[in-house]
């Protein structure tokens, strides 16, 4: 397993896990997590773990949230939960070459329409939602979304939803190509932590915050 790789698109699982709780229990998301962890999705050919996600600072929330769930403080059920969703579906997708392709043809159309709208304008969010719903939504396990009813029936943040998910998905599947296992969760959450609080403390010193 190569641990830096890994704990970047473990990061990436919490990143999305996070953002749909954010929608789910609030409304609202970060933009600039969600733009990224979008993005992610339309990377279908990248050279680096770093470059599915823009380089290491645009998974800086992930890493935190990392942090926050494989720590000795409070975790977040809600979060684990989705987390957990995304590498079982992960699982069951590997298993349908049928549907690996329709997903992939899927989000080479997103690839495309972002050449014309922005990465997160809300065709390619409605499409990416679809996408979901035409495929993972089709197998007989699903993740079961906790939050507000006026938000989760809000069809732009149901959209968002599906979307994060979809891209958690791929994380997932990034996870496991190097090498993650749901094992490491519990076996190698030491390393795991330690690897992501490295991640930022470089973070730290490449963007020092400015007193006033």
């Amino acid at each position: 397993m190569s641990i830096q790789n890994s704990t970047l698109a473990l990061a990436g699982m919490f990143q999305a896990a996070d953002l749909v709780r954010q929608i789910a229990r609030q409304g609202l998301l970060d933009q600039a997590p969600f733009e990224v962890t979008i993005q992610s999705l339309l990377k279908i050919d990248a050279d680096s773990t770093e470059e599915v996600y823009g380089g290491v600072s645009g998974i800086k929330t992930g890493l935190q949230v990392l942090c926050g769930q494989l720590g000795s403080g409070q975790r977040n059920m809600e979060v684990m939960h989705y987390l957990l969703g995304m590498v079982f579906l992960e699982r069951k997708l590997t298993k349908r070459n049928d549907m690996l392709d329709k997903i992939t043809i899927g989000l080479e159309t997103a690839v495309a329409q972002a050449e014309m709208y922005a990465v997160t304008h809300p065709n390619i969010i409605t499409h990416l939602a679809q996408l979901y719903s035409q495929s993972l939504s089709t197998l007989d396990y699903r993740v079961k979304v906790n939050g507000e009813r006026r938000f989760l029936e809000n069809q732009n943040n149901a959209d968002k939803i599906r979307a994060l998910l979809l891209a958690g998905i791929r994380s997932a599947v990034l996870w496991r190509q190097k090498g993650g296992k749901r094992l490491h969760l519990i076996f190698a959450r030491g390393k795991l932590l330690r690897t992501a609080q490295k991640f930022l403390e470089h973070l730290e010193l490449e963007n020092p915050v400015k007193s006033a």
